[in-house]
């Protein structure tokens, strides 16, 4: 998690270089800054848009008046949370759910012994909060204005029903049932939004090859394909990977760029050393060093266990394969 602290007072500022001693212990990234005359405005522009969480540690007034410009969704806004001075109370005012101020804030809480301070309706009367869980568990939400219908059917005490494409563990929380068919809530990684609220597990890593000076629009093509031709929902898929002669085609390095997705590559001795029922061409081999780059690369790139839900295609010279990743879900008593 990449955070953003922003104190304004000499008391504030020591607070912030022990959460950031105690949060880097935790594998946080943390960027520290007492506040200078003028430069709240352009500090929390910048941090809004390339952190995962603001904390100011002040007044909430000041914190409000500063986001309040860059607001635009609770899916894609970062969390914003506030502290006093004093380290005693944290408070989270800004996606709570889907962006982690709740969970962040009762991890500051846990640390530095202060009160966490929710006030988001389900955390209040302790009932299953699905965006806050889904946040926890990685997954993807593909039509948040759902999230409000179960969330209310929840708080007036209804049930709501919970169907997955992948394995379960733990006791699902109260007025939560499990559904084979249809869900009110769905977890997989179909095209389709299937009713109610769908959630997506990003497990999916692509593997592509492509001809030197492939266009970026023919990769597009070609991932466009892939999906519609496995039933693969785009949010499924994590990370790009490739044979490291192709680390700096600009095509790939463009299309993963526009989608936020990594570019990983790998040598051609490790993408050998790869053991699965792999499509062979020797004509590749003699020109890569392997005998297939997109299979080999999606398996690799996912580890171990991963298994292909789409064999090597071709279209227009690009070549690509989609490996998945083990995946369960998981609840944990209490929620």
């Amino acid at each position: 998690m990449k955070i953003g602290i922003i104190s304004f007072t000499q008391q504030g500022a020591l607070l912030a270089e022990k959460i950031k001693m105690q949060g880097e212990s935790q594998g946080w990234s943390i960027s520290i800054e007492r506040c200078t005359q003028g430069g709240l405005r352009a500090w929390t522009q910048e941090h809004f848009a390339k952190d995962d969480a603001l904390l100011f540690i002040g007044s909430s007034g000041i914190a409000i008046r500063a986001t309040a410009p860059f607001i635009k969704s609770k899916v894609t806004d970062p969390a914003v949370v506030v502290m006093d001075e004093a380290g005693s109370f944290v408070i989270p005012l800004l996606s709570g759910h889907l962006g982690g101020a709740n969970a962040l804030s009762k991890k500051l809480a846990s640390m530095f012994g202060a009160v966490a301070v929710l006030t988001t309706a389900t955390d209040v009367r302790g009932v299953f909060s699905v965006d806050g869980w889904a946040q926890e568990q990685g997954l993807m939400v593909v039509n948040p204005e759902n999230i409000k219908e179960i969330s209310s059917r929840l708080l007036d005490g209804k049930e709501v029903t919970l169907r997955s494409a992948f394995p379960i563990e733990g006791k699902l929380p109260e007025q939560v049932l499990l559904s084979e068919w249809e869900g009110d809530i769905s977890i997989t990684n179909e095209m389709e939004s299937p009713r109610g609220l769908h959630l997506v597990a990003p497990v999916v890593t692509l593997g592509v090859g492509c001809r030197r000076g492939t266009p970026k629009e023919k990769i597009e093509e070609a991932w466009w394909r892939t999906l519609l031709t496995s039933d693969i929902h785009p949010k499924a898929v994590f990370q790009v990977c490739s044979i490291d002669l192709k680390q700096e085609e600009p095509g790939i390095a463009e299309f993963c760029a526009e989608r936020g997705l990594p570019f990983t590559c790998f040598s051609a001795e490790e993408l050998q050393s790869v053991k699965a029922d792999i499509s062979s061409s020797a004509f590749v081999k003699s020109i890569t060093g392997v005998d297939n780059v997109c299979e080999r690369s999606a398996l690799f790139g996912a580890g171990e266990g991963a298994v292909l839900v789409k064999r090597k295609g071709i279209f227009q010279g690009v070549t690509m394969a989609l490996a998945m990743k083990p995946y369960i879900v998981r609840f944990e008593e209490g929620l």
